[in-house]
């Protein structure tokens, strides 16, 4: 049984992050803080037999997939599947904000929290993201059995091809918690994938771990 084993790593902090705002099609870029988190994820990297890197094509993605590829003398090739949902009327807005913005929002919100199928306003469901990022790792899979590859994406494509992998419920996702430029790891074969990280921060140390303060 063939095996691809995929490096999912969510991008580089942005400011809209540290205010847990919806931020999808929004093209933000890193903050320095961000940028610091990407020399450090392309050091934790170095070490890994990586024979591809693919990005989403939004700046902070493509910015955090550099260091990557460059300590393996690759390039970084841009997947527009790997791109974040659409947010639609709610970029740039938290989760406080939105519930508050109107009694028609909030009862939206509260329905796509519920429903994978349901999309923010003018936005993207996450069924659709599941369907998009799903088919795009499948192909890859074909393009490199028994390699290692690195998928630099976001919150909502890792969230959902974890769930994939473990065959959980799309509202799963609200119980999946990933912080910026985490590494999370599946060996994906065609009838069973395994899911050997989430989240993981060893690259980072302990004091950016952000549950460390909630």
């Amino acid at each position: 049984m063939t095996t691809t084993r995929i490096f999912m790593v969510r991008h580089g902090e942005t400011l809209a992050n540290r205010e847990f705002r919806y931020v999808g099609a929004r093209n933000d870029a890193l903050s320095e803080r961000g940028e610091e988190q990407a020399k450090l994820l392309g050091e934790a990297l170095a070490t890994f037999p990586i024979a591809a890197v693919y990005s989403s094509p939004l700046q902070r993605a493509y910015h955090s997939a550099l260091p990557i590829a460059a300590s393996h003398g690759l390039e970084v090739q841009i997947q527009d599947a790997l791109i974040e949902g659409n947010f639609g009327t709610w970029e740039g807005l938290s989760r406080a904000e939105v519930l508050d913005r109107s009694p028609l929002d909030n009862q939206l919100l509260r329905a796509w929290e519920a429903d994978p199928t349901m999309s923010p306003p003018e936005g993207e469901s996450f069924a659709a993201l599941q369907i998009r990022v799903c088919a795009l790792v499948e192909h890859l899979a074909v393009a490199h059995p028994g390699q290692s590859i690195v998928l630099v994406s976001h919150v909502g494509p890792i969230k959902t091809l974890l769930c994939t992998a473990l065959g959980a419920p799309l509202t799963s996702i609200f119980n999946i918690f990933l912080d910026p430029a985490t590494i999370s790891l599946i060996d994906w074969r065609e009838s069973r994938h395994t899911v050997r990280l989430v989240n993981s921060h060893a690259h980072l140390g302990w004091e950016q771990a952000r549950w460390r303060n909630l």
